[in-house]
């Protein structure tokens, strides 16, 4: 399995990594910057975020990137990235 490693520890991006399947999606994105700052942001606020893709991201770190959590999580993950992607 390919990952990407993060400064903070652990991997950036799970690629087809079946362990985060039963985690609940909370957003979609395409870019790893964009991910990473979002996820980043759940981590900050104490939940367990993760981001996971089907397949390896392309040269540009770019694909099909989820944004998940553990389903007990998925609520309060909601009301805190609300008002961060109406902008």
């Amino acid at each position: 399995m390919f990952r990407r490693r993060s400064k903070r520890g652990g991997a950036d991006v799970h690629v087809g990594d079946a362990a985060y399947d039963g985690w609940s999606v909370v957003r979609d994105f395409e870019d790893l910057e964009t991910a990473l700052a979002f996820r980043d942001q759940l981590r900050d606020a104490g939940l367990k975020a993760v981001l996971t893709s089907d397949w390896e991201l392309d040269r540009f770190r770019r694909g099909d990137i989820a944004l998940r959590v553990e389903n007990a999580d998925y609520g309060e993950a909601e009301v805190l990235l609300s008002g961060l992607d109406d902008d």
